[in-house]
């Protein structure tokens, strides 16, 4: 089981059997908008630590957006599995280059 099955089965067990202070069940109890939310703010800090140029802080930020985007999957309904298949469906897609319109805006 790697990383992401694991945060993937926490996060599912405190669904199923909340824990007094955790955060993750205090997520579910606000409910997808909190979540949403949170999604939002992390998408937002890890931007910011990419244009500071800070490793350190950016993986950080990177692991929270994981974790967060992982909390609204799971109250979705969508799985780590529906995730990598389409992840399969499109590196099955990769070097099929489309041929886009270039149009002058020049003109």
């Amino acid at each position: 089981m790697n990383s992401f099955e694991q945060m993937a089965a926490v996060i599912r067990q405190r669904r199923e059997e909340p824990m007094e202070g955790s955060y993750t069940c205090y997520l579910f109890e606000k409910g997808l908008d909190k979540v949403l939310k949170k999604v939002g703010e992390e998408c937002a800090e890890t931007i910011i630590a990419a244009k500071n140029a800070d490793k350190a802080e950016l993986v950080g930020e990177i692991n929270d957006v994981f974790y967060h985007m992982m909390v609204m999957m799971e109250l979705c309904g969508v799985s780590l599995d529906d995730v990598t298949k389409e992840m399969d469906a499109r590196a099955e897609k990769i070097g099929n280059l489309k041929n886009f319109h270039v149009s002058d805006h020049n003109t």
